[in-house]
């Protein structure tokens, strides 16, 4: 074209071949990765083995792979179906909830119970599918406030930047007060984290593209030099995919299984349109109606589900740590591809990857910086009506304080109809929006309280 870019679709054109910004979106697809890499290696300890140590009966070189697969086929769909700067991974939260629901599995006597929870996650994407089919989620996402966008966005703000203290040993759980200073950090991870948060500041404030990838390799640098990361020699993967294809897609159907289902698909629905808001938000697309990116950004989820089921891992859905990516200048699927092509080379590189990603105050830095630019958007709260403030103050604390996108979700779910009714100002209730809060009142009453 005359302008030197190629138009895909709705979203943002696709730049040319040695451009700018064609550079700054391989860049920015390269910090998405590193900012999420840790999953290809707590996704496999995570499901390898329950919470008393005991096999779950999946092998954690099979983890590993069906791991790497998932997010990398998922965020190539992303990137070339849906066309938004958003990767796909199995998610954290719903990895423990699958250690969980593997345990309660098993105590009520199902063999193979991964077997079974795998099959659960299978048929939640299923589900995801259909909800798509029929335009629910897009439903859910149009009843949102602009408000309660701006919350989301703020609170996934909050949500990276406790995740990024907490990795750095700066926060630490107390008795008394569940979260507390940790009076004895280590002094390495606090240095690590304090020069990765010092170089992204200075680049930041220079207007440099590659600030967050700056910081991560300086951090990466600084970990090395100090002996907390080490380079283990190239080696290849062992390509075990022997889980793939193992579920129990009958077992998962038994009654006894259903409230697991209801969990697993509450939280990815709610996982995904919290993570879709916050991030687009945040890349200054305050009005997500009627693009059809969306849409098929939540079918790519729902999908990624299904597909990582078969492969036999966890719940894929979409990561906050794509912010990272769109706040270093991603705007289009280009920058999404890359996040892929980086989690397919990771299979031949596990050392590589590793030197990063197990040493968590290396990224920690990213994730605070990441989050005080997605606190700007608190601003954008009508904070002068309480009938958004409150639902809206609801998610922002909640998201982070419950460690869930989906539950500080539902807390303003519930409230913000409530609110608008009490106040008699019930025209401005959609239907969706009442359907809503009382499916999260009955979730939160009978399903969630029971496990």
């Amino acid at each position: 074209m005359a302008d030197g870019t190629i138009v895909v679709g709705d979203a943002a054109p696709w730049p040319c071949p040695g451009s700018r910004e064609f550079k700054t979106e391989i860049l920015a697809g390269l910090t998405t990765f590193l900012a999420m890499s840790y999953i290809l290696f707590v996704q496999p300890a995570v499901l390898s083995r329950d919470f008393q140590n005991r096999p779950t009966g999946l092998e954690p070189a099979a983890v590993f792979v069906a791991t790497a697969v998932s997010a990398a086929v998922t965020t190539a769909m992303m990137g070339l179906y849906a066309r938004l700067p958003i990767a796909l991974a199995p998610g954290m939260g719903e990895n423990f909830f699958f250690v969980t629901c593997g345990m309660g599995l098993t105590s009520l006597g199902f063999p193979n119970a991964w077997r079974t929870a795998l099959g659960i996650v299978f048929w939640s994407g299923f589900a995801f599918v259909l909800l798509n089919v029929t335009g629910l989620r897009e439903r859910v996402l149009r009843s949102l406030s602009p408000s309660m966008c701006a919350a989301i966005s703020a609170g996934i703000g909050l949500f990276l930047t406790f995740i990024g203290l907490k990795n750095a040993s700066i926060l630490t759980c107390s008795a008394g007060t569940w979260v507390a200073l940790n009076t004895h950090a280590d002094g390495v991870a606090v240095l690590v984290f304090s020069i990765g948060l010092l170089t992204a500041v200075a680049l930041q404030a220079r207007a440099r593209a590659t600030a967050l990838l700056g910081a991560i390799l300086v951090a990466t640098a600084v970990a090395w030099l100090c002996g907390r990361t080490r380079w283990t020699g190239w080696s290849s993967t062992m390509w075990s995919l022997s889980a793939a294809g193992q579920f129990d897609l009958r077992g998962a159907l038994s009654p006894r299984a259903w409230p697991y289902l209801l969990v697993f698909l509450f939280m990815d629905l709610f996982d995904t349109v919290g993570t879709l808001v916050g991030v687009l938000h945040a890349a200054g697309w305050s009005d997500l109606r009627n693009r059809p990116s969306v849409r098929r950004a939540l079918m790519t989820d729902a999908v990624g589900t299904v597909f990582g089921a078969f492969l036999g891992t966890s719940t894929v859905t979409s990561y906050i740590e794509s912010a990272a990516g769109i706040h270093a200048g991603a705007r289009t699927g280009l920058a999404a591809l890359v996040t892929a092509i980086a989690f397919l080379l990771s299979l031949g590189f596990a050392p590589l990857v590793g030197l990063i990603a197990n040493y968590p105050p290396i990224t920690a830095s990213a994730l605070v910086i990441v989050g005080a630019l997605m606190m700007a958007n608190a601003r954008q709260v009508e904070w002068s009506d309480l009938t958004e403030a409150v639902p809206a103050l609801l998610v922002l604390g909640g998201i982070p304080l419950t460690f869930s996108i989906a539950d500080g979700l539902a807390l303003g779910l519930i409230s913000w109809p409530l609110l608008k009714i009490a106040t008699g100002r019930w025209r401005q209730v959609p239907g969706v929006s009442l359907v809503l809060a009382a499916v999260m009142a009955g979730y939160f009453a009978f399903v969630r309280s029971q496990l």
